[in-house]
């Protein structure tokens, strides 16, 4: 039988492989992706952990990408849950910061005229935070239009972003993520609906990773 007619199967750890290199792709912001990919798969193929350049490098003369610039980005929103493409390559391109990292949260998330605002910020903040609990804590920073206090935002929009980011990530099964949602939303929050960043940092109960 030829070859083309021959079934194709995807290998089983090819998704979650390809998930880590998008994460890593994001994390390390490389000028050269196709050299960053040599380097990754090499050093996977080696047994050797793969090339990671830490957050406080900065790349050319770009502007490092920094919660309060994400604060920034989230008001210039102003709210509004779809943003066009080109409007927000305009804010970023104002800020200064790394184009190739706007276009990597771009592939990672495949975005294309119409953004979802959450989901981008959402990949966006991956790149600062360390752990997904990182990753969680600034988001509710930057979300947070409350003064004073821990920050907090609705359980609901904390259900989305972990729900979005564990599967974009592909580091946490589903069935965990479940259980933390179900027990946190059961066990944690209060009539009011609201997550504060003490109820996922400071309950030993709550293991987001």
């Amino acid at each position: 039988m030829a070859q083309t007619d021959e079934q194709r199967c995807i290998p089983l750890e090819l998704p979650e492989m390809l998930k880590k290199f998008a994460r890593a792709v994001i994390l390390a912001q490389p000028e050269d992706l196709l050299q960053f990919g040599v380097d990754y798969f090499g050093a996977l193929c080696r047994g050797e952990s793969p090339p990671v350049r830490e957050q406080s490098e900065q790349v050319g003369n770009w502007t490092q990408l920094t919660p309060e610039l994400l604060k920034i980005l989230h008001c210039q929103v102003a709210g509004r849950l779809i943003v066009r493409a080109d409007e927000l390559a305009q804010t970023w391109k104002a800020l200064n910061l790394p184009t190739h990292l706007f276009k990597s949260v771009m592939n990672m998330g495949r975005f294309t005229e119409e953004i979802e605002w959450l989901k981008f910020l959402a990949l966006t903040s991956s790149a600062l935070g360390v752990t997904i609990t990182d990753t969680l804590t600034l988001l509710c920073e930057v979300l947070c239009d409350h003064d004073g206090g821990p920050p907090r935002i609705p359980f609901s929009t904390f259900r989305f972003l972990y729900t979005y980011i564990a599967k974009m990530l592909g580091e946490i099964s589903a069935s965990h993520v479940s259980r933390m949602l179900n027990y946190i939303e059961q066990d944690v929050i209060g009539p009011d609906g609201i997550i504060r960043v003490n109820d996922f940092t400071q309950n030993p109960r709550v293991q987001l990773e």
